[in-house]
């Protein structure tokens, strides 16, 4: 754990229950609204398990699974999270910023390209779906664009909660048995995929380096 500009930052290694992080989150978000916590990042894994957001429909689940499947409270539609994949959340005070969900998702999404930039990645967002999209490496464009980072938040009195999932290296079969994020015909890809060595603590640092001074700006 460390302090930066007042936020706290976390660092979990182990896997983290869901529901168990989402308990944590709700009161955490619960004492930044009373002034009685520091606003914080979390980072940390999840095990197998695929998460419905407020938006989400039934034939987002294409085939049987016996991973566990869960209604959640964030925005957005189904997603997996796993090993290999980070998840950051955020419980940060917009109050104490620019009271604009839009820009704080396009600061989440945009660090995260900074981020890919430094391995001589591309990526863009698109208005329509909500996310990162890698569509170039080294210069040579995909055949079409590959989604490697989700968002899905959830704001409670202007503090947001919930947050960006992040492909480094997990098992992408684990997304052939749903819509991802309710899409069809868009695959999606990793780190590892990519040809990109990247370990956990590297891209917690390089990530927390580009929101913290977008973060700043806000």
């Amino acid at each position: 754990m460390k302090i930066i500009d007042n936020i706290q930052i976390n660092y979990s290694s182990n896997n983290v229950d869901y529901e168990d992080s989402i308990k944590f989150m709700e009161k955490r978000v619960g004492d930044i609204c009373l002034n009685n916590e520091k606003e914080l990042i979390w980072f940390l894994n999840h095990s197998h398990i695929y998460t419905l957001g407020s938006s989400s429909k039934k034939n987002e689940v294409k085939l049987i699974t016996d991973i566990p499947v869960i209604k959640t409270n964030r925005g957005g539609k189904i997603t997996y999270h796993g090993p290999g994949q980070r998840i950051i959340y955020f419980m940060i005070n917009l109050k104490k910023r620019r009271r604009d969900i839009r820009k704080f998702v396009t600061l989440i999404e945009s660090s995260a390209i900074e981020l890919l930039k430094e391995f001589d990645l591309e990526a863009n967002t698109f208005p329509e779906r909500v996310g990162i999209w890698v569509t170039k490496y080294k210069k040579i464009k995909l055949d079409r664009e590959a989604k490697i980072g989700a968002i899905g938040l959830r704001l409670k009195k202007w503090v947001t909660y919930h947050g960006l999932s992040f492909n480094i290296n997990p098992d992408l079969e684990y997304y052939n048995k749903i819509d991802a994020c309710g899409l069809r015909g868009y695959s999606v890809t990793s780190l590892k995929k990519l040809g990109i060595d990247l370990d956990q603590d590297d891209f917690d640092r390089l990530y927390l380096k580009y929101f913290i001074k977008g973060l700043k700006k806000l």
